[in-house]
């Protein structure tokens, strides 16, 4: 917010004291805006890497972020799955390029190496 506001052209000072206020006065919490975030953009298909490195890009504190990443009751390996076969369909990867193209969309969305490498094996397990 206090960025927003700068380059708006307020004074940093009023800045900072009127985002003081506001939090005081319960109307601005930055583990809300994390709570808030994690869920929309989980729902919106991205992965704990990404929301992550998004929320720090808006200036939330990494303890923040780590917190509301881990109260988040999100089942992330779930998730990838999910995104991978809306994206591609629960068929396996033909071939090394296919799977290599679904991995680089997942990585690109934000999920682990982990979480990638088992919606391949959970997948193929249903077969």
């Amino acid at each position: 917010m206090s960025r927003k506001l700068q380059k708006a052209g307020f004074d940093q000072v009023e800045i900072e004291d009127t985002i003081a206020q506001l939090q005081q006065a319960g109307l601005q919490s930055d583990e809300r805006f994390a709570e808030s975030f994690v869920s929309s953009r989980a729902n919106r298909g991205y992965g704990s890497v990404r929301i992550g490195m998004e929320l720090k890009e808006r200036g939330v504190n990494s303890d923040i972020i780590t917190t509301s990443l881990q109260q988040a009751d999100i089942d992330w390996f779930a998730l990838a799955i999910e995104v991978r076969c809306k994206r591609f369909g629960e068929h396996s990867p033909d071939d090394f390029k296919d799977r290599a193209k679904q991995q680089r969309f997942l990585q690109y969305r934000g999920f682990t190496h982990e979480q990638i490498t088992e919606s391949f094996n959970l997948t193929n397990n249903e077969k």
